[in-house]
């Protein structure tokens, strides 16, 4: 099997897979259970200075299911850690010491003042903790009182609380990144310029899921009464792989560690975030939805996939950050027509009623209840593939240079073009 051992930012681990900070890590024996389960490291719930934080005691997650009522996201009003600090820092530091090969990583949360950090930095530091992690994502209850993500929107603070932590501990620094923003780079720039070790994210969405019609209020309600919170499962995924390329990508952060995360559930998920330059990957919501042995499904798939591809886990790490672009240089001279294998068509109509009624009407109805593309009328969406319930039944293929496409009345052409170059582009047209 493929060696998956992992050296990010200086802490190893025997694999990638970290549970993320949340309420499977809050305490020693969920965290020794997940050991034994095959995690290579967690991110211990976040802690906070004394007095210690008090929570809700009644429903704290929402729900989005999807029609089969798998998970597809949950909605989280819970706070840091609620237990006293001494009781998690006696936990961290016996843990640490009973597996020593597992990364442990402590998430902090307190007030944006230095001499809040530095009473709290040595405590962490005598653990023998392997690192910390900033929270400046948190959207919801710790926010509102100037922590959490009210400090990762501000890029000035991110940088200053960095670098007040970098001068205050040995410890590597991550800093974990709020989605709740336009543009991400900007954090995770401030984030290094105040000398990060390396960057986390995503945080969770700040969310409603959804609204109780009988008695009106948010989801999950307390007393009649309900509060947005933090969105993260699979349905968040999108998002935070946007994300991750971003920062993977920009100039100004080329070569930042990343731990990615958001909506991790299979090892296919684990590799896509990898590809796009993850150094680790953070979980927690299939572990809260399946348990903590979904970690071996997880482990044996990127590593049967490695091994499928004779590659390394460090051949995998960025090999699509290079495919990523802009989409103004997105290739226009490439051209693709959809085709329906007959052979595998069950006849539900679903590409038929998708294209007619709100695509480009690019299927037409044969003999038999027969659907073909009408290639005069296909310009490619993509559409159909995505409708149909049936794998491989509809493709896109390439049209072949010098081929006329029927749609446009143009000749293929087999150079490459994109949107920078094209004469409709009013700023092309202006530098000729």
């Amino acid at each position: 099997m493929a060696d998956l051992a992992t050296n990010f930012v200086g802490i190893r681990s025997p694999n990638p897979f970290w549970l993320a900070s949340a309420p499977p890590t809050d305490k020693e024996y969920n965290v020794v259970r997940a050991f034994r389960a095959g995690w290579g490291g967690v991110v211990w719930k976040t802690l906070g200075l004394d007095p210690h934080i008090v929570n809700v005691n009644g429903p704290r997650y929402g729900v989005v299911y999807g029609a089969d009522r798998r998970v597809l996201g949950l909605n989280n009003i819970e706070l840091i850690t609620d237990r006293p600090l001494d009781v998690n820092l006696r936990e961290i530091k016996k843990v640490k010491r009973d597996w020593p090969d597992r990364a442990m990583v402590v998430s902090l949360m307190v007030p944006c003042e230095e001499w809040a950090w530095k009473q709290i930095l040595p405590l962490v530091e005598e653990t023998g903790a392997d690192g910390i992690e900033l929270n400046f994502g948190c959207p919801h209850g710790m926010s509102e009182r100037g922590m959490g993500s009210a400090v990762g929107q501000v890029p000035e603070y991110i940088e200053m609380v960095t670098r007040w932590c970098k001068q205050n501990t040995r410890m590597p620094v991550l800093v974990k990144l709020t989605p709740n923003i336009t543009d991400v780079r900007y954090p995770a720039r401030a984030a290094k310029a105040g000398g990060a070790d390396g960057v986390s994210l995503i945080n969770t969405i700040s969310s409603i899921t959804s609204v109780n019609l009988d008695d009106w209020s948010p989801e999950p309600s307390i007393d009649g009464k309900g509060s947005h919170g933090g969105y993260c499962g699979p349905a968040v995924k999108p998002i935070a792989l946007n994300m991750v390329a971003e920062i993977a990508r920009d100039a100004e952060t080329l070569g930042l560690p990343i731990s990615g995360i958001g909506g991790v559930t299979t090892w296919r998920d684990a590799a896509e975030f990898i590809a796009l330059g993850a150094g680790s990957v953070q979980v927690c919501t299939a572990a809260m939805t399946y348990g903590f042995k979904i970690v071996q499904e997880m482990v044996s798939g990127l590593s049967q996939y490695l091994d499928e591809k004779g590659m390394s886990l460090d051949d995998l790490r960025g090999r699509a950050v290079p495919n990523v672009t802009d989409w103004r240089y997105l290739n226009l001279n490439y051209v693709t027509k959809a085709r329906i294998d007959q052979d595998l068509c069950i006849k539900c109509g679903r590409c038929y009623a998708a294209c007619e009624d709100t695509s480009h009407q690019a299927i037409g109805i044969g003999p038999g209840r027969t659907f073909e593309v009408i290639d005069a009328e296909c310009v490619a969406c993509n559409l159909c593939v995505n409708v149909c319930p049936v794998e491989n039944c509809i493709s896109m293929i390439e049209l072949e240079p010098g081929v006329t496409d029927p749609r446009t009345g143009l000749v293929v052409r087999d150079e490459y073009a994109n949107w920078t170059q094209h004469p409709n582009n009013p700023a092309a047209a202006a530098a000729e």
